[in-house]
């Protein structure tokens, strides 16, 4: 669940994989996990939109997409049930994301660089 969250999992599914009937396999989940599977794999796919939200400037309807969820409106009400505020919300707590693009040093520097040297090429005699 954790690597395929984003896909349209159901508890059949994952019992199916598991190779166990459906009520076993969801008694061993609560069992082994403390929480029934479709709330685990819920809150796997909200804590991956907090993160989207934080650090794309992704829409709240492409990033409901994006960790596998089909309703907005369902998507809004389960976060602001785990994390006390709607997506939007959420997302102006921070810093916008574009002021956390991280720059690979090689493109700093070419960019950084002064548009034209100085050093003897305005002469034309820069080797006497």
């Amino acid at each position: 669940m954790d690597g395929r969250y984003m896909e349209p999992l159901t508890v059949d599914d994952l019992a199916r994989a598991a190779g166990l009937s459906r009520g076993h396999f969801s008694a061993e989940f609560r069992r082994t996990y403390g929480e029934p599977p479709h709330v685990y794999l819920l809150t796997r796919r909200l804590e991956r939109a907090a993160a989207l939200l934080r650090n794309t400037d992704w829409s709240v309807a492409e990033i409901c997409m994006a960790v596998g969820l089909s309703s907005v409106g369902s998507f809004t009400t389960s976060f602001a049930r785990m994390f006390g505020r709607t997506p939007t919300e959420y997302r102006a707590a921070y810093p916008p994301a574009a002021e956390q693009a991280i720059i690979p040093a090689c493109v700093l520097r070419v960019y950084g660089r002064p548009k034209h040297r100085t050093f003897r090429e305005d002469t034309g005699d820069a080797g006497s």
